[in-house]
């Protein structure tokens, strides 16, 4: 293993193991110990198993040795898994579970990024010395994570965040890794260019065109050449990214009072308004069960979008009155779309919601238009519900339909924080 040497900066990146689908064993066996452990068999957390709709959220290792991916369709996981054991979500449970984590790792470091509900950067370059030697620390919270809650996480080691995050996607699961800069050449460059953070199905394609293939062609590559066929931005990001370079602090992005968001990859780009209203629609469903969770209302919301080209927009506007109501953030988000969209087709879209305030200090106006106030009962109505039997327990007619291209609750997507080049 390369040393580390002190004075350097020095990161870890925790991602948790199949992380639904860890956080829905634990459940259940902390119901009962004598369940069977859905990380033992080919399993997978998801939509609607008798519909056999819905998108494959987390999946076991077993199920993913018969090819079953995260964010396919149900029926084409059973047509690749016909004995896979499907279980439906469980949200406010892993939120839970995430927190604990979250609490666990803060003893660590001061300096920490929340990068999604499974994952979280920490800055240990001015507190490592109060553990040991990096590898070490890892192994010690690998562990005590496993003892304490139940479950297995990835630590990878390095002196940024890209490289971190690298390194914990090596062999899984259970494993700590380093990827120091020394060790790029054997460790990251040999890897297909998909494994590198960032480059997606069309990148990739562009890509091999071109005669790029491994992560160590994309690093030795004219940067000319790159901008010419994916244009400046995106060109010059995975070209530092390939040669390990990432500037990025570790920082809390979404501080608490700040802003809820999701967003999601689009399995196939979208260029009509009926099928980007109904990503919209899912979006605003867990953004809005997100403020309602955590009582409090924004005041703003935006909508986020990348095209085909990997060109971003985003597009917002400030609220008459607060809200937490899935209607109301979809509502303005569609207005939103049409106002910013030129019909390129899409690849990414996003929901967040801003200038958040605490509900208990948001009055409702004797003004409110009852229907509102109605809609506002039934939305948590619905929360609680899910929050008993599941989040795929009620669902709204129009995600029954074949042809949807989401599921009704878009899983949270991972965005690294990367600065404009």
């Amino acid at each position: 293993m390369a040393a580390w040497k002190q004075g350097q900066r020095l990161i870890f990146h925790i991602d948790v193991n199949s992380a639904f689908l860890s956080w829905e064993s634990v459940y259940r066996l902390t119901s009962d110990p004598n369940a069977l452990d859905l990380r033992s068999i080919a399993s997978a957390v998801g939509g609607d198993a008798s519909t056999r709709h819905g998108i494959v959220l987390a999946k076991s290792p077993l199920a993913k040795q018969y090819g079953v991916t995260t964010g396919e369709p149900l029926a084409q996981a059973l047509r690749k898994c016909p004995n896979l054991t499907i279980v439906p979500s469980r949200f406010d449970f892993y939120i839970k579970c995430s927190r604990q984590m979250m609490q666990l790792l803060e003893e660590y470091s001061p300096d920490h990024e929340k990068f999604s509900i499974d994952e979280i950067f920490l800055d240990m370059t001015e507190t490592i010395h109060l553990f040991g030697q990096p590898l070490e620390t890892a192994g010690h919270i690998r562990e005590k994570i496993k003892k304490q809650l139940g479950f297995t996480v990835n630590i990878g080691i390095s002196t940024n965040k890209l490289l971190a995050k690298m390194a914990s996607d090596f062999e899984k699961p259970d494993q700590c890794h380093t990827l120091f800069p020394e060790e790029i050449p054997e460790k990251m460059w040999p890897l297909p260019i998909r494994e590198l953070f960032s480059v997606g199905g069309a990148a990739q394609r562009k890509l091999e065109n071109l005669g790029i293939f491994t992560i160590g062609q994309l690093a030795a590559c004219n940067l000319a050449l790159l901008k010419a066929h994916l244009g400046e931005t995106y060109a010059l990001l995975i070209h530092q990214y390939a040669n390990g370079i990432d500037p990025a602090p570790v920082e809390e992005r979404d501080a608490v009072g700040k802003s809820y968001g999701n967003s999601i990859t689009l399995s196939r780009d979208i260029s009509d308004y009926s099928r980007a209203d109904q990503v919209l629609l899912s979006l605003c469903e867990t953004v809005g069960a997100r403020l309602r969770a955590s009582q409090v209302f924004c005041c703003n919301i935006c909508v986020e979008l990348k095209d085909w080209e990997f060109k971003t927009q985003s597009h917002q506007m400030v609220l008459a009155q607060p809200t937490d109501s899935t209607s109301v953030l979809y509502k303005y988000s569609c207005k939103l779309l049409r106002e910013c969209w030129n019909m390129t087709p899409l690849r990414l879209m996003g929901v967040r919601a801003g200038k958040i305030i605490d509900g208990g200090c948001s009055q409702i106006s004797f003004f409110d238009d009852p229907k509102l106030l109605k809609q506002k009962q039934f939305e948590k109505a619905v929360d609680s519900i899910r929050s008993r039997y599941g989040v795929d327990s009620i669902k709204r007619a129009s995600f029954l339909q074949k042809d949807a291209v989401v599921d009704h609750a878009a899983s949270k997507q991972k965005h690294l924080n990367i600065p404009h080049a």
